[in-house]
């Protein structure tokens, strides 16, 4: 892996560079219930979730925004969507408090900021348990108005941007069909456009795409042969993704690391070994992060890959929230 000199070039490097994102940001909201507080209702055959504490972050293409702070480049401007609803007020506020504007987050005209709400019992014991999520989620497509705001705050962004990072996670979200033609066009302009979509990674032509094995596998073949699939079957289906959409696969393999297809150049980044617990929620949003950021600093597809191995490390040793790396944690994992 990457020795410190070179981290901290990329770091000092970074400072002097703008990063632009945009993408799906919704609040994670945890409620922790005490259980030994709950009495059964009066009224309903129930016990309450007595609430003693709600916490409150980015999640989606907001803890991608969240980790690319915690990395400090020069600024980072950022366009994504606000929904109808008081999380609206949230949502900028969070986005305020990792120091990124959030003047550029465009209202959607509908009714749901997006928000995964999480209720977490626990009793006597220290056992934590976790209820079904609620999920606010749009089920209906932007208008053409709010899709041409979009368009105009993406061109604004990228206008002062030496990288464009993408964060494409819901089904009806931001990356409309138009607003992916003009992050095409910038791609083939010559600004490096770094892509993490969950669901239409296969739309993207000319840009850097980062799928994990399951989204590169789905992408080329539309099936679940994924499930049988071993390593080389992944890296064939990265390969075949990058001849179809004339694209630089980033294509991470979990606990094996990750594999790059750039024309000619293949690169394979193993993961660094790690032991105890592991909480890999939010790991991908660091990988996404940290490569885009090591791109903007003008490193390599290799060292980039192994600056986004390092920092993944680094959340996925964070138990029990969706965690971000700073350089500091990074320098600590090198020799």
């Amino acid at each position: 892996m990457l020795n410190k000199d070179t981290i901290r070039t990329i770091e000092s490097t970074l400072r002097e560079k703008t990063v632009a994102i945009i993408g799906d940001f919704c609040l994670d909201i945890y409620w922790q219930a005490d259980m030994t507080r709950s009495e059964l209702s009066r009224e309903t055959p129930h016990f309450p979730l007595p609430v003693v504490e709600e916490r409150v972050s980015l999640g989606a293409g907001g803890n991608v925004a969240a980790n690319l702070a915690a990395l400090r480049p020069k600024e980072i401007l950022a366009v994504s969507l606000y929904g109808d609803d008081w999380r609206g007020n949230l949502l900028a506020e969070q986005v305020r408090k990792i120091g990124i504007s959030p003047d550029r987050l465009v209202p959607s005209g509908l009714p749901f900021t997006n928000a995964y709400c999480k209720p977490l019992r626990k009793g006597i014991s220290a056992t934590v348990y976790e209820d079904p999520r609620l999920d606010f989620e749009n089920d209906a497509t932007i208008s053409a108005e709010t899709e041409r705001v979009v368009i105009s705050r993406l061109h604004e962004v990228t206008e002062k941007a030496d990288v464009l990072c993408v964060s494409d996670q819901f089904r009806y979200g931001i990356v409309t069909d138009a607003v992916r033609k003009e992050i095409v066009s910038l791609a083939q302009s010559g600004l490096p456009v770094v892509v993490d979509s969950r669901y239409r990674i296969a739309e993207y032509t000319n840009c850097i795409l980062k799928p994990n094995e399951v989204e590169c596998w789905k992408a080329v073949y539309g099936n679940d042969g994924y499930l049988c699939a071993d390593e080389a079957a992944f890296i064939s289906a990265a390969e075949k993704l990058a001849e179809n959409n004339r694209a630089t696969v980033f294509c991470t393999l979990g606990d094996k690391g990750s594999y790059i297809i750039d024309g000619n150049v293949k690169i394979r980044t193993p993961a660094l070994p790690l032991s105890g617990p592991l909480d890999i929620c939010g790991a991908g949003d660091t990988t996404l992060a940290a490569f885009t950021c090591a791109l903007a600093a003008g490193a390599g597809f290799a060292e980039a890959s192994e600056l986004a191995a390092m920092a993944s490390a680094v959340t996925v040793k964070k138990i029990g929230v969706t965690g971000t790396a700073t350089f500091n944690e990074i320098l600590a994992l090198s020799n």
